[in-house]
């Protein structure tokens, strides 16, 4: 067995649920990989639900207290007993031939990947809105490129990068960097992402592979809270902020410095939009943008760049 699949999850025992059927219906044989559950403090409730389903799908479940998307995946990296491990959110279910598919892929012959990146098909809970700006749907954790190749090389598009909704990684790799950063990463209220591209373009900067290959698919369940303005604009901001913190931690301060003119000018003219009720889609390109910017001029001004931004947002952040 050389696969070990981890859901990591927060109190949301119905989309784990979700995911496992999607795994109960997989083409290749469940010898064929391990299950492993990781409860990121959920509360009691959803706690005694994630227990009755890891019974009931034979997978084996490790209780954090403390909450963390980062903290959760280390866990899982640390307890996983095969070479590699396929991460998978727990609001995303796998296409029928998922495992097949990675399986296949990590038994390619040739050099070993210490990542592959997979697609991301939405499955909606409600209709994306008219005014969702179409360059945004990778915010919403899409990727529907259809190909094969090494991330950041003329192989796939320039801006393509790996989620961890849909990710599988060579598990003592992933250890020999350090595994996922903690101080990135979803954790209570805040949006804080990229931990996944950071882990990635270590590891290639290290010299290992990092591939895409859209023949591995999941199908993300996206939220119907999620489908509005005020999330929208808080994710940008937080994106803007986890932009700033990757590019430091990946020893690049310079690329921060070039652009901050360009995000703080930004920042300043359109700056009063704010003034318009977060709810409303009047003026939202300009809006996002500055959502953007803002957290990028923030972080690049955080005192300690390789710890935590705990400075409370101008935008809400939204679940």
């Amino acid at each position: 067995m050389d696969l070990t699949v981890c859901i990591c999850t927060h109190n949301r025992p119905r989309y784990v649920r979700d995911c496992l059927d999607g795994l109960d219906g997989q083409t290749a044989p469940r010898q064929t990989y391990s299950l492993l559950i990781i409860d990121s403090g959920s509360e009691p409730g959803a706690a005694a639900e994630l227990r009755a389903l890891a019974a009931q799908h034979d997978a084996r479940l490790i209780r954090l207290d403390r909450p963390g998307v980062s903290l959760a995946r280390n866990a899982g990296a640390w307890a996983a007993r095969t070479r590699f491990i396929a991460y998978i959110d727990d609001d995303a279910i796998p296409a029928p031939d998922w495992i097949e598919s990675i399986l296949a892929a990590i038994g390619k012959p040739g050099r070993l990947p210490a990542v592959i990146g997979g697609r991301i098909l939405p499955k909606w809970e409600a209709p994306l809105p008219a005014w969702w700006p179409h360059s945004l749907r990778g915010v919403l954790s899409i990727i529907e490129y259809e190909g094969q190749g090494e991330y950041r090389t003329a192989a796939v598009p320039p801006d393509l990068e790996p989620y961890a909704a849909n990710m599988v990684v060579h598990v003592l790799s992933l250890l020999a960097v350090g595994g996922f950063t903690a101080t990135s990463g979803r954790y209570g209220g805040n949006l804080l992402s990229d931990e996944e591209v950071l882990l990635a373009w270590r590891l290639q900067d290290a010299g290992y592979s990092v591939r895409y290959d859209s023949r591995i698919v999941v199908h993300h369940q996206i939220q119907a809270r999620r489908l509005n303005p005020a999330w929208l604009l808080a994710r940008q901001y937080w994106q803007g902020m986890s932009t700033v913190m990757t590019r430091r931690q990946l020893q690049r301060p310079e690329t921060v410095w070039r652009e901050l003119p360009r995000r703080l000018a930004v920042a300043l003219l359109f700056g009063p939009l704010a003034l318009i009720p977060r709810h409303s889609t009047l003026l939202l390109e300009a809006r996002w943008r500055a959502a953007y910017a803002a957290g990028f001029v923030r972080a690049a001004f955080a005192r300690h760049s390789g710890e935590p931004v705990t400075v409370r947002p101008v935008l809400p952040a939204a679940a």
